[in-house]
């Protein structure tokens, strides 16, 4: 459970969802998941917040920018913060795909190749967390668990935008 007594934390993530077709009930319920621990465990503490957190977050893909509009509990502007999502485009690409075959896999196949997919899919995902973490690095301040909820979040949203 996250530290109440830290500001610099999210209390509340929301979407502008695009709309492009839902994604799989398996990535929806991965995004439920996201939401929920990362509201119960991060560290986010905006460039611009100067101490005013808890924050919420409101996510949407606009003109390919992905944009993190971050505010304050009481419903004040903190800041904007547009990315470019073109340097994921092909990690988003890649990331699907792995994702699309062990949702599969977990059907029928046998487990070494459930477990070959999982480490493909975690590798994948620490490398857009990675990359996430790299993007924000002079607007946002997050911890690598914070920016791998993160990942999972942006990864359905584009899926849906």
């Amino acid at each position: 459970m996250a530290d109440e007594t830290t500001a610099e934390r999210l209390v509340q993530i929301e979407f502008d969802e695009g709309t492009g077709p839902h994604p799989s009930p398996d990535v929806e319920q991965e995004r439920r998941i996201a939401v929920y621990d990362l509201v119960e465990n991060n560290s986010f503490a905006p460039r611009g917040g100067e101490g005013r957190g808890p924050y919420t977050l409101r996510l949407k893909i606009a003109d390919n920018r992905l944009i993190f509009a971050i505010g304050t509990v009481a419903g004040a502007p903190v800041q904007e913060t547009p990315l470019s999502m073109s340097p994921f485009r092909s990690l988003m690409k890649d990331y699907a795909t792995v994702c699309d075959s062990y949702f599969e896999a977990i059907k029928t196949a046998p487990r070494t190749r459930i477990e070959a997919l999982d480490m493909g899919r975690r590798g994948l995902h620490d490398d857009g967390s990675k990359l996430l973490m790299e993007c924000l690095q002079s607007e946002v301040q997050i911890d690598f668990e914070t920016a791998r909820r993160l990942f999972t979040l942006v990864y359905v949203l584009h899926m849906r935008g």
